[in-house]
Formats: structure tokens, sequence, C-alpha cells
């Protein structure tokens, strides 16, 4: 439901901000030097991690 909440880890919160149809929007609170990305964004930048790590490029 809109407004409800849970907390990870006692300093991370995520809020469902929208229900439309049967998409949820999430919001996400959480401290400054605590990154949060999308799935997809996660997976690009340890991608990009690993392959600087080993010379690729």
């Amino acid at each position: 439901m809109e407004d409800e909440s849970i907390v990870i880890n006692g300093n991370i919160k995520a809020v469902v901000t929208a229900i439309q149809g049967g998409r949820v929007r999430l919001g996400i609170e959480a401290p400054q030097n605590v990154p949060v990305h999308r799935q997809e964004v996660h997976n690009r930048l340890k991608r990009d991690t690993t392959e600087e790590a080993l010379g690729v490029r």
C-alpha cells in the first residue's frame, strides 16, 4: 500500500510512493555514503570496475 515502508539494516528505508495499475514506485532513503543504483546500473558499474582492475578495454 502507498506510504508503507520497510527498513533495511536500520538506516535504509524503502517507501512505496505510488501504485498505478501493475506498477509500484519506490522511494529509497539512505545515508549519502551508501550507493543506491538500479540493478542494470549496478551491473554496469561492477563490470566496468572489474574490467578496469584486469586492464581490459
